[in-house]
């Protein structure tokens, strides 16, 4: 059965957003690795790699709100310190130190961590009926299986 926000139970609602917790901390973690790594990126793809991490970065930016703002409408509290994010974080930090080959891999699966804890935070979703989360956490998936598509074809 479908439902609301306000529809669903208290332990459903504080379990989709520990789930959807665990999406921003990793989209915020992930959103500065790319914008280090776009600083930060040189070689002879400096200019298609600064462009792409930026894009992801932004990207990003606004995925973390919109993740937020759903946990926000399911009546819980949006984690939003650095320290809190990190801790939860699968994604781990990056201070920027590496060869653009390295910064693709490191990216692509940074990616592949985000698209899976958003399959997973969807599947939570779906259990409990909540399909407006669900439908965020599928769209948000797809973009970061995108960029890791993109990211793996630098690497081939």
């Amino acid at each position: 059965m479908t439902q609301t926000a306000v529809a669903l139970s208290t332990d459903a609602r504080t379990a989709i957003a520990d789930a959807l917790n665990q999406s921003v901390a990793e989209t915020a973690v992930t959103t500065m690795m790319a914008q280090n790594f776009h600083w930060n990126v040189t070689g002879m793809a400096f200019g298609p790699l600064h462009d792409l991490f930026q894009k992801i970065y932004e990207d990003h930016f606004i995925a973390q709100d919109d993740l937020a703002e759903r946990i926000k409408a399911l009546d819980a509290h949006a984690e939003g310190t650095l320290a809190g994010m990190l801790t939860r974080s699968k994604v781990q930090e990056h201070d920027g130190h590496a060869s653009d080959q390295e910064m693709i891999k490191t990216m692509k699966e940074a990616q592949e961590t985000l698209s899976a804890t958003l399959a997973g935070a969807g599947a939570l979703a779906a259990e409990h009926g909540d399909t407006l989360t669900e439908d965020l956490c599928i769209a948000r998936g797809q973009t970061h299986e995108k960029f890791a598509w993109f990211l793996r074809a630098h690497l081939a």
